[in-house]
């Protein structure tokens, strides 16, 4: 399948997201190809291994998505 977005995943991805400023939505998968967008997003603000914040709100690494539209990468 070819994805109009890619999926941050690592604290380097997250770290150059930032810096760039770049919009990260962040979505939570439900199962398979079943997604719920959680929020269209901003940028990122802070990160640690456990936390991600995106506009003021902390989001768990381990229960979701952070996506950024692949023409902006």
């Amino acid at each position: 399948m070819n994805h109009t977005y890619k999926v941050l995943k690592s604290d380097i991805e997250l770290f150059t997201a930032a810096l760039s400023q770049v919009k990260v939505y962040v979505v939570q998968p439900l199962g398979e190809d079943l997604i719920t967008v959680v929020d269209y997003g901003g940028s990122i603000e802070k990160f640690s291994p456990d936390i991600i914040k995106i506009s003021g709100v902390y989001y768990m690494r381990n229960q979701f998505e952070f996506r950024v539209d692949k023409k902006l990468c």
